[in-house]
């Protein structure tokens, strides 16, 4: 048997989910940047929740996701506000009406049938574990932020009654340490 090549694998269950998100998109009138900014802050802590952050972990530029922000916020998916400590950090929420767009447009289940049909398979290997130190390695070769969960970061620490970033070294809701950070540094998953 010939050898798959892994980068036509990922590029082909890329394709997949993209074009699933593109019909999810037009049924409710918006273009795929709109969807994943939408979901990116449905996913993102305080710490991730501006113009620059969405910016970096779309890679995009920031005319495009200025544009995208802009009809966001008019069609009242999400609002803007001025950081209370820095008048020049402005925080994006996702309003929800967006949360309800979001949960249309989101090609969530293509994705769900195909877990089950994993699962049903029997295989014995950890997907998440692999899928995880994929992400982390094409992340590194990259030279980009990681954008994890805050609990799975490098500096997150528990304590008695609630968490603390080391970074930052403020204390985190249990909300905030379930959601994804621009600040968060990889631990690597073993299999």
């Amino acid at each position: 048997m010939e050898k798959v090549d892994v980068f036509d694998l990922i590029e082909r269950i890329a394709a997949l989910i993209r074009s699933e998100e593109r019909k999810k998109c037009t049924a409710v009138g918006l273009q795929t940047v709109h969807l994943q900014a939408l979901n990116y802050l449905s996913r993102c802590n305080k710490y991730s929740d501006t113009p620059a952050a969405l910016t970096n972990y779309l890679g995009m530029t920031r005319g495009t996701v200025s544009q995208s922000l802009s009809l966001l916020e008019k069609k009242g998916y999400i609002k803007k506000t001025a950081d209370l400590n820095d008048r020049r950090v402005i925080h994006l929420e996702l309003l929800p009406e967006g949360k309800t767009i979001l949960e249309q447009a989101k090609p969530a289940e293509l994705f769900i049938k195909a877990a089950a049909m994993m699962e049903k398979k029997g295989d014995a290997i950890n997907y998440e574990i692999v899928f995880a130190n994929l992400l982390t390695a094409l992340q590194k070769a990259n030279q980009s932020q990681s954008f994890g969960l805050c609990k799975t970061c490098h500096y997150f620490t528990s304590m008695d009654d609630s968490f603390l970033c080391g970074v930052t070294k403020e204390r985190l809701s249990q909300n905030d340490s379930e959601k994804i950070c621009q600040e968060h540094t990889v631990v690597l998953w073993h299999l």
